[in-house]
């Protein structure tokens, strides 16, 4: 029996879009002899809809188009399609008003509706804000042909109900294993429909997890995941099977929309081995393969197909325009070089050779004249004061007007391009370098800028090899490095990533080696850097501790030493 998974990329809110593509799928599926079709979790309005599920039109719509689906697909298909249902005891037992769910749809009609058990509040997720909880297992009998040894016996779970086993975790976060439910009601196979967020290494944590689930029970399962770039979030789809050995048999492709097909062989009782993808090569290809589909979902599905970034000659900017050539086209991204007084003359030859390396356009906006204008305007104000931040800043702030006029103008999505290490201490201009609609590397810390620029750099030359080697510096004063603010990157990475990733006490990073002078000042830039952070354009999220929906820290707060 052929079992295909829809590793669908769906834009939130578009209900008539990605049924369209389900159905489409289902046609394909059906002409190869498929039976059952699994598509991801929320997959008829997409994930995550957040506050869309409270306008009661929405899911009026959204109840809607389901029934539209239902009659329009191929008749001897079975699909599990994601949705949204009303919860009918809401008011009588004091419940949130929707169910998070999957519908069974079959012969033209809606045949059974699954409720997610296991609703996360943690991280991006906040489940329990629009959701109430199953109190049922999930399962239903897919029929093959006329004999019941034809028949399968099929669980159903949802994304989060898949993750509480206490022998893998060592605990359990919740009270009820939906899975070990569906092994006391003895199923054949366990289906699991995923809208499962990207971050590093995740991959290889869920089939771990997957595989020690299914030799556990004794239970061939399928996951079947979400693809795409939703707002900051990333899916990389990788939907998976795995037989009751814990081998993997079936891998759909990363961070690509995809019909993977798993057989299951009705007299061995398991998944057999069909098509297996590779998973991206090394940690930088996962990275750039995550960045690319991020920005170009994001341009895609927000209206852009043209995208503007500042070069500056930097690392940063260097490898946001890569990424932005890869993910929209060169014909399709404008960079604009905004030279000062203070800018290096191989800061300028770095920023042209660049544009060469990558072919796109370029526009060359001198910024001086607009830097005598505000020391102009400001002199009788700022007369008697020595120059400092105040006047560094504004020349960030002047590039930021001229990238956002160009981008308000044409109609151009501006990428800002500042890291990970910049955005947790602050060291950024709020309305200036900050400026953009999407923060494409505001996830990657500068090591890792480094070490992504050097794996592109390993067939052909994209980043001119002088940008690799010159110090970093924002060039807004003569001499100007960054280690003249901050601690080289390789310290200020390591103590970041102990204090942001690990939740380590500025104690326990002075006691891992660190110079307490250091620690103390990092913690205190990460801490005072929130209001600027609040204020960010969102950024793609590709670690599990990203400056964006899942970060919630109070701007007004005093941390000691605790």
């Amino acid at each position: 029996m052929k079992i295909a998974i829809a590793q669908l990329n769906p834009t939130i809110g578009d209900l008539s879009g990605n049924a369209q593509t389900i159905l489409q799928m289902a046609q394909v599926a059906a002409n190869q002899g498929v039976r059952l079709l699994l598509t991801p979790e929320l997959s008829l309005c997409g994930y995550p809809p957040r506050d869309l599920l409270l306008r009661p039109q929405f899911i009026t719509a959204l109840a809607q188009k389901l029934l539209d689906l239902a009659s329009e697909l191929p008749p001897q298909l079975a699909v599990l399609v994601g949705t949204v249902e009303a919860n009918p005891y809401a008011t009588e037992k004091g419940e949130k008003s929707l169910f998070n769910s999957m519908a069974l749809l079959q012969h033209g009609k809606i045949e059974r509706v699954f409720h997610k058990r296991l609703l996360p509040t943690y991280d991006v997720f906040d489940e329990h804000r629009y959701f109430a909880s199953g109190e049922e297992a999930n399962l239903f009998v897919l029929y093959g042909h006329r004999t019941p040894e034809t028949h399968l016996k099929i669980g159903v779970t949802i994304c989060e109900d898949l993750w509480n086993d206490e022998q893998f975790w060592g605990k359990r976060t919740y009270q009820v294993n939906p899975l070990e439910d569906l092994a006391n009601a003895q199923v054949d196979l366990i289906v699991n429909l995923s809208a499962s967020p990207y971050t590093l290494g995740k991959q290889g944590l869920r089939e771990s997890m997957l595989k020690h689930c299914a030799t556990r029970y004794a239970i061939p399962i399928i996951y079947a995941n979400q693809v795409g770039g939703n707002d900051d979030l990333l899916f990389d789809g990788c939907s998976v099977a795995i037989n009751r050995q814990g081998e993997v048999v079936t891998r759909a492709e990363a961070f690509r929309t995809e019909l993977a097909i798993a057989e299951y062989d009705l007299e061995t009782q398991d998944l057999t081995p069909s098509t297996i993808q590779a998973f991206p090569s090394c940690t930088e290809a996962e990275i750039w393969a995550a960045l690319v589909l991020g920005v170009r979902d994001y341009a895609r599905k927000c209206g852009f197909s043209k995208a503007v970034l500042g070069l500056s000659g930097g690392i940063d900017s260097a490898l946001v325009a890569a990424i932005a050539v890869e993910a929209l086209g060169a014909e399709n991204v404008l960079g604009v070089l905004m030279p000062s007084p203070y800018s290096s003359d191989h800061s300028i030859s770095d920023a042209e050779q660049l544009v060469q390396n990558l072919g796109i356009e370029s526009q060359t906006l001198p910024i001086e004249p607009a830097m005598s204008a505000y020391d102009q305007l400001l002199d009788p104000l700022f007369a008697g004061t020595e120059f400092g931040i105040a006047e560094e800043n504004i020349q960030s702030r002047i590039r930021g007007n001229l990238l956002m006029a160009i981008a308000n103008k044409f109609g151009y999505l501006l990428l800002s391009t500042g890291n990970k290490s910049e955005m947790a201490v602050g060291y950024c201009t709020l309305y200036g370098d900050m400026n953009g609609g999407l923060a494409v590397i505001a996830d990657v810390p500068k090591t890792r800028v480094y070490a992504l620029c050097q794996w592109l750099n390993r067939e052909q030359i994209l980043i001119p090899p002088t940008i690799l080697t010159k110090a970093p510096s924002a060039e807004l004063k003569p001499g100007q490095t960054d280690q003249d603010s901050l601690p080289p990157y390789e310290i200020l990475d390591d103590i970041l990533a102990r204090l942001i990733h690990h939740h380590q006490s500025p104690q326990d990073i002075i006691a891992a080696g660190h110079s307490p002078q250091i620690v103390q000042k990092v913690s205190r830039l990460v801490n005072r850097a929130e209001f600027k952070r609040r204020q960010a354009p969102p950024g793609l999220k590709i670690t599990d501790r990203a400056f964006g929906t899942g970060w919630r820290m109070p701007i007004a707060v005093v941390i000691g030493n605790w």
